[in-house]
Formats: structure tokens, sequence, C-alpha cells
């Protein structure tokens, strides 16, 4: 109802046989693939009838759903974040941020044969002290683990300052400036010159060659709750097993998992729950 009557504009599909669902429904769908832990689609389609079957009673074969699910990649993108500014922590002022690699391929036969090359690479994963070669995505959330802003870049063409950079140029974040938490990457005078024109201060911990300022204080339990929100994308909603092979679907297989965390959270929101992150998997 939310997504027919407030974020989907209508629109004339092409001529050729109706779809067995509209966008509204495959949204739908594919938000509950993400939640249930189904991370393969055929597998999905052979498990949704006995568990959305009496609410979709029609479901698309697997090649229709594909195919769909990657042309309404920019809607899934649109839906989360309506729901982000559909969250009442939207107009909290402050925010977290932090990139992780999305590894696609771990041999080189996949690199040579995949469709990803203008969005995938060898990056280093500094975390990890390894190498992979995939995209490297970029969020911005609030401290409740809701994501207001997101961007997937190559990892060579983009280091993460300037992914950053990007992102806040390119999608407003909050209703006004609000400080944003971050962790030693993204240090330097030119990202710091560049976000407070745009009226946001960074907040990081004093790296190792910089002079101690006259008081150290830094958020560290506070900036744990972004990797709390990552780990939940990529281990409970199943962002590092996304099977994508191409550019159009692994942004649509991202923004999957992306809507179903902030729906998750909004639905918390509805019912009042008194543990609104549930999902989330950082410690008191």
């Amino acid at each position: 109802m939310h997504l027919d009557d407030d974020v989907l504009p209508s629109r004339r599909l092409g001529p050729g046989r109706p779809r067995l669902l509209t966008d509204a429904e495959l949204i739908c769908v594919a938000t509950a693939q993400v939640l249930l832990r189904c991370d393969d689609e055929r597998h999905w389609l052979r498990l949704a009838p006995a568990r959305i079957g009496h609410l979709f009673p029609r479901l698309p074969c697997q090649s229709q759903y594909n195919r769909q699910l990657r042309d309404l990649g920019p809607v899934l993108q649109v839906v989360a974040l309506w729901l982000a500014r559909a969250v009442p922590t939207w107009y909290d002022s402050l925010r977290l941020m932090d990139g992780t690699p999305v590894p696609c391929g771990a041999s080189r036969v996949t690199v040579n044969r995949s469709a990803l090359g203008e969005i995938a690479g060898y990056g280093r994963d500094t975390s990890h002290h390894a190498f992979y070669w995939g995209a490297k995505l970029m969020l911005i959330t609030t401290a409740e683990g809701t994501v207001s802003a997101f961007s997937l870049a190559h990892p060579k063409e983009l280091d993460e300052r300037k992914q950053a950079l990007h992102l806040l140029h390119l999608r407003p974040i909050a209703d006004g400036p609000c400080p944003i938490v971050c962790d030693k990457g993204f240090a330097g005078a030119g990202i710091e010159k560049a976000t407070a024109d745009l009226g946001h201060v960074l907040i990081r911990p004093v790296r190792d060659d910089e002079p101690e300022p006259a008081v150290k204080v830094f958020p560290s339990w506070l900036r744990q709750r972004i990797e709390g929100i990552i780990w939940t994308l990529k281990n409970q909603l199943g962002l590092e097993r996304h099977n994508a092979r191409t550019t159009q679907g692994l942004w649509a297989r991202i923004a999957q998992r992306i809507l179903a965390l902030n729906a998750a959270i909004w639905h918390n929101w509805l019912i009042d729950a008194p543990v609104k992150r549930s999902l989330t998997a950082y410690d008191h």
C-alpha cells in the first residue's frame, strides 16, 4: 500500500503478456527472500509457495524473477531510502560512515568470465589484511542502523575518501548538517575541509602520526555500531552471498539487502518493539 501510494510512480509496460507481479509486489517478495535468508533465487522460488503462497498465489519463474529484479535495482534503492526517512531516527543529528568490500569472485576464471569488470577490481581489505576482487560499498547510517545513503565504486578508481565525498555530494544524509563518526581511513585535511564546506564534521580517532589533541575523546563504542550493521548485512542478510554476475545484478542485490534491513527497522518502529535492533549484531 505504501509503495503504490507514496513511493512508486506508475509506469506503462511494453507490449506482451502482463507480468504476474506488479513492481510493488515484486519488491515485497524480494524483501521476504532476504529476511527468510534465501540467498539463491532458485531455492527461494521453490520455497516461496509454502512460505508466502497465501499472499502471492502466482509467482514468476526464475528467469522472469531475476530479470524483473535487475530492472528494479534503482527502484529498490529509492524504496530503501524512503524507509530511512520514515524512521524517527532520520531526524537524529548523528551519522556513522564506513566502507566495506563486496567480493565478487575468488578465482581467475570468474574474473575473466564475469561481466562485472566495470565496477569490480582488485582491492585490499585493510581490516582483514587481505586482497579481494570485487567492489567497494560505502554506507552512511543512523546510530540505530538505518542506512540513509550508500554507493558502490571500483576499488581502484575511487578510494574511501573520494567515494565518501561523492556520496555526500550526491545524496542528503540527514535533514541538516550533522557530525559523522568514521575511522582513521578518512583522515586528511582535504576531506575534512570538503565535509566542513557541506556543513558536516568528521569525528575520528587520532592517528599515530598526528599530535595528540588537548582532549582526546572518541566514542569507540559508537564506532563499533556500524561494524555490527555491516556484519548484519554480510552474514544475516547474505550480502557476501549475492551470486551476482553483472553490474546491474550486483547493484540490485545490494539494494535488496539494504532494503530488507531498513524494512525490518521500520517495522520495529511501527509495532513499537521494545528492542529496535533485533537485526543488528553489536553488543550493549
